[in-house]
């Protein structure tokens, strides 16, 4: 029962044979191999537009080296508060941009909308240079409470960007799953919406670890190059990546992946509406899960081996508290998740019910 993360799982079968095929005799280092071409054709295919690539290894390089293309060191990255920009890489954005700022908005909210940027540069002082200005708006799809944009709040979103001319960065870890969602093309969540850079990333749906910037735009690719080499980011053997990023997204495999993931969230959200003591705090529209459920129950599932991670209190909805004898967690699918695990976490929470007829209030 492994719902901690979807980095949990393996890497997809397809892929690692790609990456042992690709792994036969010579080609040119860093990039400038057959395999990481074919993957830039397919990704041009895929996105229906001419678009520059850069491959990198995490995530964490793929965010922070986008932002760092996009802004100067002394402008803010308006982000949701949430997002994993400002709660999960450490100083990394910092770090990588040379000191912008990370701005967290739209506290207890699901998502940043275009309301949110205008009235928070309404109200930020504008008094250059002793006040920060912001230079790039950063979205995650899907986010980090479980939510997807629609092409329509992202053109939104974008339309207030160019009002005040920034650029707008999209945080794809989970993107795959958040295409299979919603049923749209990616060329509908990105570019035709409006999003400058995406940071695509496969690991979690089925990689073994490649992660790419896309830049719609390529004037925003030009300092790329450099910022990745003095990254330690630029991988010899790219070759890795282009057999990896070839596989994933051949005849939709990545799609197949993200539409396992998300259907076996439903699955188990499903079940999980019909147990009284467990609450739905957000709307399941991707891959992960948040529920309340009493404390007690929840250290009954870890100790019978189920994994999932206690989630932070400050993203709670609007108006919601955590009683003390209760948990707050995640839980996160995969495209390795199965009937059986799902039906093995319902059975002992069932099981668990049965044998404790009342909780601690």
């Amino acid at each position: 029962m492994f719902f901690a993360s979807d980095n949990q799982s393996c890497a997809s079968q397809p892929i690692l044979d790609a990456i042992v095929a690709a792994n036969q005799g010579f080609t040119h280092g860093y990039g400038d191999d057959e395999f990481t071409q074919h993957a830039i054709d397919e990704l041009k295919t895929t996105f229906e537009c001419e678009l520059d690539v850069f491959f990198v290894p995490t995530g964490t390089a793929a965010n922070c080296l986008a932002l760092a293309s996009l802004v100067k060191p002394w402008q803010t990255v308006l982000c949701h508060s949430s997002s994993h920009i400002i709660m999960d890489e450490s100083t990394a954005p910092e770090f990588f941009t040379g000191g912008a700022r990370m701005l967290g908005i739209a506290q207890s909210e699901g998502k940043i909308n275009a309301h949110h940027i205008q009235d928070h540069i309404s109200l930020a002082g504008d008094d250059s240079p002793h006040n920060s200005q912001v230079g790039a708006i950063s979205i995650t799809q899907a986010n980090e409470l479980g939510q997807v944009y629609t092409p329509s709040e992202i053109l939104a979103i974008s339309e207030t960007c160019k009002q005040h001319g920034l650029k707008l960065h999209m945080d794809g870890a989970r993107f795959a799953n958040a295409v299979a969602s919603l049923n749209c093309s990616p060329a509908e969540l990105t570019w035709k919406a409006g999003v400058d850079v995406l940071s695509l990333g496969a690991t979690k749906c089925g990689a073994l670890c490649g992660e790419a910037v896309v830049f719609f735009n390529k004037d925003d690719a030009q300092a790329m190059t450099h910022l990745r080499k003095r990254a330690g980011h630029l991988i010899s053997k790219g070759r890795l990546f282009g057999a990896q990023f070839s596989a994933w997204l051949q005849d939709d495999h990545w799609l197949e992946l993200a539409q396992h993931a998300n259907q076996h969230a439903q699955q188990l959200v499903q079940k999980l509406n019909l147990i009284e003591n467990v609450s739905l705090v957000w709307p399941v529209q991707a891959n992960e899960l948040f529920i309340t459920l009493p404390k007690v129950l929840a250290d009954y599932l870890n100790a019978q081996g189920a994994e999932f991670y206690d989630w932070y209190p400050i993203t709670l909805p609007n108006g919601m508290t955590l009683n003390p004898n209760e948990r707050y967690v995640r839980l996160v699918t995969s495209f390795l998740t199965t009937d059986e695990h799902c039906a093995e976490f319902i059975k002992h929470i069932q099981k668990f019910e049965l044998t404790h007829q009342t909780y601690e209030s």
